[in-house]
């Protein structure tokens, strides 16, 4: 399970980008792979974790979960 931070998030699109602890290229972050109830959304420099894989335009987050539960 990889660490990183969202460097930012677009919540009427949907998408945005994490930026990996231990450095590496930005990954995208989709909000339909963010492991929470209600409605899916992620926050600059909200600390995340996630698994990384290989898509056809590369690197994308699945599994995107929460160092520390998200405020409401």
């Amino acid at each position: 399970m990889a660490v990183g931070k969202v460097k930012w998030f677009n919540n009427a699109k949907g998408f945005g980008f994490i930026v990996p602890e231990d450095g590496g290229e930005d990954i995208f972050a989709h909000y339909s792979t963010i492991q929470m109830e209600g409605y899916r959304s992620l926050k600059a420099g909200q600390e995340v974790t996630f698994e990384v894989q290989q898509g056809p335009k590369g690197l994308h987050a699945e599994n995107i979960g929460f160092k520390e539960e998200p405020e409401r």
